[in-house]
């Protein structure tokens, strides 16, 4: 039986996960596309550095942008001059390392759809005088479509699942930085096995449900080919 503070939690993580996916679809598209399209030598680099959450333990990338975040360092130091403050410990902290630790989940989908269009319909659009914008929202778009929704699915549920990261950079304050991953482990440590079960069982369906409408319903391919 879940409790009000566990509902607050799922419904603060909902939340997270829901704005920090629209920002990865906001930035992570026109990237997406550039490495799909690019032949520049920085490729290689920008590939690397989109794909590190992938590899980084999450409390490595959790310190990192703490300090970087934190009253001294750069990014800290640009939002106090913002009249922002510090974003550590803040919901809006925790969107800002949600959206880049699961960057990769949106970004690599979306450049795999991107590469699978080829050069036809691009030139095709070309040679009817269709704008660089215009081909992109009315024939790029279209035909990724998949990938868009696998990207926004995958973005989606990784952020809602993640817990080294928002521990580091949110905290564990309640009905503020408190994501569900953090109260399941609050349950854990004080015996609550029960309440642990209940917010646990709920995740576990949640992400199956989601899991197989997208490889049964859908018909996509599975997440290891999908981050090629």
């Amino acid at each position: 039986m879940l409790t009000s503070a566990d509902l607050g939690t799922l419904l603060l993580t909902f939340k997270v996960a829901s704005i920090a996916t629209a920002l990865m679809l906001l930035f992570g598209t026109p990237l997406a596309w550039w490495l799909a399209r690019t032949r520049s030598a920085w490729k290689g680099i920008i590939n690397a550095i989109v794909a590190l959450p992938l590899v980084l333990p999450p409390t490595v990338l959790g310190f990192y942008l703490l300090v970087l975040m934190g009253p001294a360092g750069v990014i800290g130091k640009f939002t106090s001059w913002l009249g922002l403050g510090t974003l550590p410990f803040t919901f809006s902290g925790l969107v800002v390392a949600s959206v880049l630790y699961s960057m990769p989940f949106v970004v690599q989908p979306l450049q795999a759809a991107f590469t699978t269009i080829g050069e036809q319909p691009l030139e095709a659009a070309a040679t009817l005088r269709a704008s660089p914008l215009d081909t992109f929202f009315s024939v790029v778009v279209p035909l990724v479509k998949p990938g868009f929704l696998t990207a926004a699915i995958l973005g989606f549920t990784h952020t809602v699942g993640e817990f080294g990261v928002v521990l580091m950079v949110g905290g564990n304050i309640p009905d503020k930085t408190r994501v569900v991953s953090v109260q399941i482990y609050n349950h854990v440590e004080a015996l609550e096995y029960s309440e642990a079960h209940g917010l646990a069982g709920s995740l576990l369906l949640f992400s199956f449900t989601i899991l197989l409408v997208l490889y049964t319903v859908l018909k996509t391919q599975p997440v290891a080919h999908q981050l090629k």
